[in-house]
């Protein structure tokens, strides 16, 4: 696939944390904690946490969250004073670059989509109106999208 670059508009280029962030719709928080275990695990909520300096429930909420998401893979290790503790794994790192990047192109899509369905929007708006220029509620349309 021939890469596209030349448009007239200019278009900033991304910064990885942020298309991170956007793409999988979590805080920096979320992203920081997947990113610790990926490269510091197999580690419980504790080991992260101390890690990170990040409340312990914030930490098992958002591993909970990163292995729902398929980012991260969860275990049980046994202890040797007795019981069980829960570990976090990164999953195989040859399927996560496959589900991150099919990831970004459905997030990339369903944007591009919006985009188109704003540049309709505002051209339907634009043929009724002829006269005027876009107002607010052009754009409070989208607010509730």
């Amino acid at each position: 696939m021939e890469r596209v670059t030349d448009v007239e508009m200019s278009v900033k280029p991304p910064d990885v944390k942020q298309v991170l962030l956007q793409a999988f719709g979590l805080p920096k928080a979320g992203l920081d904690i997947c990113l610790c275990v990926i490269g510091e695990g197999p580690l419980s909520a504790n080991e992260v946490a101390e890690s990170l300096g990040y409340d312990r429930s914030t930490i098992t909420r958002y591993l909970n969250t990163l292995v729902d998401m398929g980012l991260l893979r969860r275990s049980e290790l046994n202890r040797e004073e007795g019981g069980v503790v829960n570990v976090y794994h990164s999953v195989d790192l040859e399927r996560m670059r496959r589900e991150t990047l099919i990831g970004f192109y459905v997030w990339a899509g369903e944007a591009a989509a919006l985009i188109e369905d704003a540049n309709v929007t505002k051209q339907d708006y634009l043929d009724e109106n002829p006269d005027q220029e876009l107002p607010e509620l052009f754009w409070e349309s989208f607010r509730d999208k």
